[in-house]
C-alpha cells in the first residue's frame, strides 16, 4: 500500500518527500504527479513505506503538519478507479440539445 500526499508545493522534489517521510521509516519509493505537457508538479504524490506501521506513523506525524509553506495532506492512497465520483456521467443533469 501507498501513501497519497496532497497539498504539496509545487518546489518539492523527490529528495525533499524523502527526508521528511524517513523521520517515520524506511521509504521504498516516491511518485510526484506532474503534469504529461508541462512537466510541472501537479501538486501531489505518492509515497511507499516499508512497513504499515512506518505508513500509520507517517500519517500521524505529517497528516496537517505545514511543510514548505503548505499544510499537507498525508493518507492512505485509495487503488486507482476507487475515486468514488461519477466521472463519466458529468452531464446527466438534463442540458438539452
Amino acid at each position: 500500500m501507498s501513501l497519497y500526499v496532497g497539498n504539496l508545493s509545487y518546489e518539492a522534489t523527490q529528495d525533499n518527500l524523502a527526508q521528511i517521510f524517513a523521520e517515520y521509516g524506511t521509504v521504498k519509493r516516491i511518485q510526484i504527479s506532474t503534469d504529461r505537457e508541462t512537466g510541472r508538479s501537479r501538486g501531489f504524490a505518492f509515497v511507499e513505506m516499508d512497513t504499515e506501521s512506518e505508513e500509520t506513523a507517517a500519517i500521524e506525524g505529517l497528516d496537517g503538519a505545514e511543510w514548505m509553506g503548505r499544510d499537507l495532506k498525508v493518507n492512505k492512497a485509495r487503488p486507482r478507479g476507487e475515486s468514488g465520483g461519477s466521472r463519466g456521467n458529468w452531464n446527466r443533469g438534463g442540458a438539452q440539445r
